[in-house]
């Protein structure tokens, strides 16, 4: 996507995700789970139009504590499905929470979704996939892509002369070995 290093920066929301977010290392577990549903609430429609409902997706689904979501019951759907400021889709809906679940039970084997990713890393985009799919629901190969690019775990989401690439790659130099 780095297109993106053309058209986002000035724009007021793509450049504040381009220049402080887009691919650049997350380990929160609020963070991955919103970046991971918001890829999922992107699939069939513009960035743009789940950037500008951002705000409104993390009050509808409580900051994307994932604990708090998978709790989520036929209220909280039919309150999320009536809630014009948030992508009304079931299915979208749906997987949010139904992930909220598979995620906690990631903890019990790995700590964390964090940790989860990093027992799997790295490995090719074809095998992410693949995981995904295995792991989580509604997690196609653009979902998938777009996400682990945007938390830096694959590669694409800047081009090499871009600033943002240069302040990434600068943080990921300073990173100690494990």
């Amino acid at each position: 996507m780095s297109w993106y290093c053309d058209i986002a920066p000035g724009h007021p929301f793509h450049g504040p995700y381009h220049d402080q977010e887009y691919g650049f290392p997350l380990t929160d577990e609020a963070g991955l789970f919103e970046r991971l549903s918001l890829e999922i609430f992107q699939a069939g429609l513009s960035w743009l139009i789940v950037l500008k409902k951002r705000d409104q997706l993390r009050r509808a689904f409580d900051g994307f504590d994932p604990d708090k979501v998978a709790a989520y019951g036929e209220s909280d759907v039919a309150r999320l499905l009536a809630d014009p400021g948030i992508i009304r889709n079931r299915r979208k809906v749906a997987a949010v929470i139904d992930n909220a679940g598979r995620l906690r039970r990631l903890r019990e084997v790995h700590g964390s979704f964090a940790g989860w990713l990093a027992a799997h890393h790295p490995r090719p985009k074809e095998d992410w996939v693949k995981l995904f799919k295995q792991t989580f629901a509604f997690t196609g190969g653009e979902v998938v892509n777009e996400f682990l690019m945007s938390i830096g775990f694959l590669p694409g989401a800047h081009r090499a002369d871009c600033p943002v690439q240069v302040r990434i790659a600068a943080l990921s130099a300073r990173k100690p070995i494990a």
